[in-house]
């Protein structure tokens, strides 16, 4: 495959990639900055009626997309989604795909139901592990790459973060096994590490914290309800003023393209500055940093502090 502004054509077709959880935000951009790019992108959606207008916003820039209808938690969906793409590519195979689908919920590990946990690592986890197996053939095929994408939580945990953070950490584990056990095949296997993007999922988060505090109990509500609230408050504020989600697409056509990509992709603000701190500050110091910077209390009973500074 050509690394230049175009990808090679392979029998006058475009080469295809796969994309998972394409209906809005991150996925939605990698789909259409990949078409845009001259490949054949099958769009995974989950719902059938979220692929026309991703074919239609494709098509303006002469772009190619096919939906492909996959919910990553059901075996059965998945395998016919890799049929349907293996009918469609035949002996090419993929040139990448691109493993985002996936959910965010924040808990106090102290009252998250653990059916929720089960949940978030039943899609991120679980789902990426079903998704990458089905589709390896194709990726073999087409000698092409796996681009995981993760988050910065799998540097750092925040507060009422682990069942997300913990998911992505088991994610970058995953792919960082994977990725020495394709080396024979010369698949090159990439994780992608967003800090804060702007994406709608920020209303998703406003909701969900507002569920978390309705089905807490009261006995979890005196103990962290004030200071969850702050933190969520905190967390949407950064949201909000995130990077656009293209910025991850492009950081994905990096690694397809590139001849020797990198294995992870640092992206979307504050990236750098996280993914720095936690890798140079001591556990303690990191600790008191982001409880500073996030105005939690030190202590049960005393007030959270408005927050100061930047930080996911």
């Amino acid at each position: 495959m050509q690394h230049g502004t175009r990808p090679a054509l392979i029998q006058g077709r475009r080469p295809a990639a796969v994309v998972t959880g394409t209906s809005s935000g991150i996925g939605r951009a990698c789909a259409l900055r990949l078409a845009v790019q001259g490949y054949r992108v099958f769009a995974g959606v989950r719902r059938r009626q979220d692929g026309p207008a991703l074919v239609q916003e494709a098509s303006r820039t002469g772009g190619q997309v096919v939906p492909l209808i996959i919910d990553v938690t059901d075996q059965a969906s998945i395998g016919a989604a890799a049929a349907e793409v293996a009918s469609a590519v035949g002996d090419d195979g993929i040139a990448a795909l691109v493993n985002n689908a996936g959910i965010g919920m924040t808990w106090p590990m102290e009252a998250i139901p653990l059916d929720d946990l089960r949940r978030i690592y039943e899609v991120n986890v679980f789902g990426q592990v079903a998704v990458t197996q089905a589709f390896l053939p194709l990726v073999r095929a087409g000698t092409g790459r796996i681009v995981n994408i993760g988050s910065i939580g799998d540097r750092l945990s925040l507060p009422f973060g682990a069942p997300l953070a913990s998911s992505k950490w088991a994610l970058a584990s995953i792919t960082e096994s994977l990725r020495m056990e394709l080396r024979p095949w010369g698949i090159h296997v990439i994780l992608i590490e967003p800090a804060s993007i702007h994406t709608n999922a920020v209303q998703k988060v406003k909701d969900d914290a507002e569920r978390v505090m309705s089905e807490m109990s009261w006995g979890h509500l005196e103990l962290y309800g004030d200071t969850y609230q702050a933190m969520t408050s905190r967390a949407l504020e950064r949201e909000k003023s995130g990077s656009d989600p293209d910025v991850v697409a492009k950081a994905v056509l990096r690694a397809i393209r590139t001849k020797r990509p990198r294995t992870r992709y640092v992206v979307g603000k504050d990236g750098r500055l996280l993914s720095f701190l936690a890798g140079w500050a001591p556990d303690r110091l990191f600790d008191a940093m982001r409880i500073r910077l996030f105005g939690l209390p030190k202590k049960f009973g005393v007030a959270a502090q408005p927050a100061t500074g930047a930080a996911r």
